[in-house]
């Protein structure tokens, strides 16, 4: 057989156990927030090493984990040498959100239903992204697998399986990176089966504080009113949402940026005027805008509108900046491969787009390395309800998604196909 044939067959032989695997990973909470990741992390280290693969674990310092919101974290690394080469990392992230509710079998029970699709895995995490975890293991043993078979290749292949996403990324990849962990050549993300994805928005969260006076119900004219005084900031951020509209990308699979309000809290009780209020909001920047330009127009915005409010005072703390994910010279390569592959294994071409949400490939790129998404999943998140009730993935599609990533590595680390 072929090098591509062994490899193909090789991922279906092992279909049942990479499944298994998968749901192991589902089986173990890993939400975040509360973000208390180090259980599944040694979770996950130890069917890595059932597997025969040498796993480094790298606890991230308290103080950092703290900063970033959560409770513990332990990113892992997996190194394989074939020989001297690029070296090309394959990341995902084992933290996901909170269930929430609406789910119709248990959200770690990894349950596995007949679908129209086929066989399909529910569970949270179980496409966003712990399915790229069981995607990028297989791939990687199947190049293992090849190998021993007499097949040539050159370089090597690392796994980065990091747990602070949700979070923002600040103490996963980046902190890999910074630490001198990794310096890879090229890098393929966690992402879909049916698109390969070469950027993406960014993300800036602010939490506003908004400050006056309390004083009596029946005299509120003694006070100075907090929730009046937030409620008009707030229309002000509403009626800036047309003008943003007006701002079109010109990336492919983007729109224009979005402002969302998405937690508010204050008050005292119902007959005293409320003294603060607080909340927090949310707005995706394009790849062709400046996120400190962003801020700062939040900024002064904010402040504008407060100043309308005699005796009011407001604090904005940046929670998130998140740079977009723009493409980095030589993420050709990575995308005309996997799209090569994926229209074999898949019978359908599927297109290079962005998407909308922000994820941790921004942390490569960043540092200049080309970068690409792409793995386990249907053609949308909404397919997959990810961070939503029944959060599922068609096992056909982690199958397909496996091969192509395999034979994607296999032809960059130079095997004859």
């Amino acid at each position: 057989m072929s090098p591509k044939e062994v490899i193909s067959a090789f991922i279906d032989a092992e279909f049942e156990r990479e499944t298994a695997f998968l749901a192991e990973l589902v089986k173990v909470p890993s939400d975040n927030p509360p973000g208390d990741c180090a259980p599944h992390a040694m979770r996950t280290a130890t069917l890595l090493q059932q597997l025969g693969l040498p796993v480094e674990s790298h606890a991230v310092p308290a103080e950092l984990v703290k900063a970033a919101g959560m409770q513990s974290a332990i990113n892992l690394i997996v190194r394989h040498r074939f020989s001297d080469g690029p070296i090309i990392a394959l990341n995902a992230h084992g933290d996901v959100v909170p269930p929430g509710l609406g789910w119709r079998h248990d959200p770690y029970a990894a349950a596995i239903e007949d679908g129209p699709h086929g066989p399909t895995m529910y569970g949270r995490g179980v496409a966003v992204s712990k399915s790229d975890f069981a995607t990028y293991v297989w791939a990687l043993l199947a190049l293992k697998h090849v190998a021993d078979e007499g097949a040539k290749l050159r370089g090597s292949v690392e796994l980065h399986f990091t747990y602070d996403e949700e979070a923002g990324g600040q103490i996963g990849p980046k902190w890999l990176l910074e630490q001198g962990l990794s310096k890879p050549d090229f890098v393929i993300s966690a992402g879909f089966s049916y698109a390969v994805i070469n950027a993406h928005n960014g993300c800036l969260h602010l939490e506003v504080r908004v400050t006056g006076r309390q004083a009596h119900a029946a005299m509120p004219e003694s006070g100075i009113d907090a929730l009046e005084a937030a409620n008009g900031i707030l229309s002000k951020l509403y009626a800036s949402r047309a003008e943003l509209t007006q701002r079109r990308s010109r990336v492919q699979g983007l729109t224009w940026p979005t402002l969302n309000i998405g937690l508010i809290q204050g008050g005292i009780n119902t007959n005293v005027v409320p003294d603060e209020v607080r909340f927090r909001l949310d707005r995706r920047v394009l790849p062709e805008e400046n996120l400190p330009a962003v801020e700062a127009e939040l900024r002064t915005m904010l402040e504008s509108a407060a100043t309308k409010y005699p005796g009011i005072n407001i604090e904005v703390r940046t929670l998130l900046a998140a740079e977009p994910l723009a493409p980095q010279p030589g993420w050709e390569r990575l995308a005309s491969t996997l799209r090569r592959n994926a229209a074999e294994v898949m019978g359908a071409e599927i297109p290079v787009t962005a998407v909308p949400l922000y994820t941790d490939a921004r942390h490569y790129a960043a540092r200049g390395i080309p970068t690409v998404l792409y793995g386990a999943g249907p053609r949308t998140l909404l397919e997959a309800n990810a961070h939503n009730a029944n959060e599922n993935l068609r096992l056909d599609d982690l199958r397909k998604a496996t091969k192509v990533v395999a034979l994607s590595l296999a032809n960059l680390l130079s095997i004859a196909s």
